[in-house]
């Protein structure tokens, strides 16, 4: 195991959970995922980090009638996503103004992109809701994008049900997250052919959707 990838794995893993927080901060919309944690969040009285770690193990637990391998960027990422987005919503305070939460929902989309480019380009194997995608595209035959739209827009609404952050932030998201997560894959060394590796497996190039959607 590299240093460098694994510096690559956990700085990004941190990073997403920091800028997951300071989208919650900015309470201008979040990604649809984050906006089923919130939702879950308030009618539970768990915070949202906690929330984020016991789906992202609930949904690990979908892997195993997929056969899906999880790898240890996998198992890293349900632990330090949410606990990073706790430590941060517990350092950066609720802000009023518009003037401020803008400038915070525009850093926070950013640098999740910086941070989804660190992940990839680890190469340690997907995120537990990614791995969830990526296994019934398999079992499905299913287009990726198709399974992907499927999948988020379920958790959107669910997450608009129970009452979590939708708004212009969640549109920002699902339009700049995918150029920015190639671009920063690009910048960290994944272009390569998107190459995706699993704990104890090989480099293999995998088409770039598939690279772009092994992510958080």
């Amino acid at each position: 195991m590299p240093v460098d990838r694994l510096v690559k794995l956990y700085a990004g893993l941190v990073l997403y959970g920091v800028t997951d927080a300071l989208m919650i901060r900015a309470d201008l919309g979040l990604d649809p995922w984050d906006v089923f944690h919130q939702g879950l969040s308030r009618h539970t009285g768990i915070s949202i980090g906690t929330v984020s770690i016991l789906v992202g193990a609930a949904v690990l637990l979908l892997w195993w009638p997929m056969r899906q391998r999880p790898g240890l960027g996998t198992v890293s990422n349900v632990v330090l996503v949410g606990a990073s987005i706790d430590v941060t919503c517990a350092v950066v305070p609720h802000v009023e103004a518009l003037g401020a939460r803008v400038p915070l929902l525009l850093c926070g989309v950013l640098f999740n992109g910086v941070a989804t480019g660190l992940y990839i380009a680890a190469r340690f194997g997907p995120g537990p809701r990614d791995g969830l995608m990526t296994g019934l595209h398999r079992r499905t035959g299913r287009s990726l994008r198709l399974i992907r739209t499927g999948v988020e827009l379920t958790v959107l609404a669910a997450g608009f049900l129970l009452g979590g952050g939708v708004g212009v932030g969640t549109v920002l998201y699902a339009l700049a997250i995918g150029p920015l997560a190639q671009f920063f894959l690009r910048v960290f060394g994944g272009s390569s052919g998107g190459s995706h590796t699993r704990a104890g497996t090989s480099a293999a190039p995998v088409p770039r959707e598939r690279a772009v959607a092994d992510t958080i």
